[in-house]
């Protein structure tokens, strides 16, 4: 391991303080930062090791305007950046027995580590789900085959922004030991 290596504590404390940002600063994010949350991305696991992801950073104004058209929420245009997670069914693997593709689990995967190398490097998200798909997919010119799974804002947050606090089940809840 490197000296940039996370310890156990360090990735508990960095999950425990990710949160959904909906408000954000028009700062530009760095170039090497976004190559380190993609790197990040690149690196997540995948079934059969097949990687059926592909990444759209979206930082220019037009293409902005045109995504922020496929989200009801005034909020998602303060954002900078806006990242975008999409994989082709055909590229995930399929379980023999009863057909599942790991499309979704694949490229949750992903997204999960974008979400939080983003928290690493100080940079704020919000994973969306709830956007128009055929308005997202007309914005980013996207074929037949080409599925949009999530996409977060990236950027940092807004002075005097308060997060919503976590509400999470208590671990005796959700956990069994057999």
């Amino acid at each position: 391991m490197n000296d940039q290596a996370l310890t156990t504590m360090d990735f508990h404390a960095l999950a425990a303080s990710r949160c959904s940002t909906r408000s954000f600063t028009q700062d530009p994010i760095p170039q090497d930062s976004l190559n380190r949350i993609l790197e990040t991305a690149r690196l997540a696991p995948s079934a059969k090791n097949l990687q059926p992801w592909r990444f759209i950073v979206i930082r220019t104004p037009e293409v902005l305007r045109t995504v922020h058209a496929c989200y009801s929420r005034d909020w998602l245009q303060t954002a900078p950046a806006i990242l975008v997670v999409t994989g082709r069914r055909c590229d995930a693997w399929v379980r023999a027995s009863d057909g599942y593709n790991s499309l979704e689990t694949d490229l949750s995967i992903a997204m999960d580590h974008i979400i939080l190398a983003a928290e690493n490097e100080g940079i704020s998200t919000c994973w969306i789900a709830a956007f128009d798909l055929p308005c997202l997919r007309r914005a980013l010119s996207l074929t037949g085959e080409d599925e949009v799974f999530a996409f977060t804002p990236l950027g940092y947050p807004a002075e005097g922004y308060t997060p919503v606090p976590k509400k999470r089940k208590p671990l005796e809840e959700i956990a069994t030991y057999l």
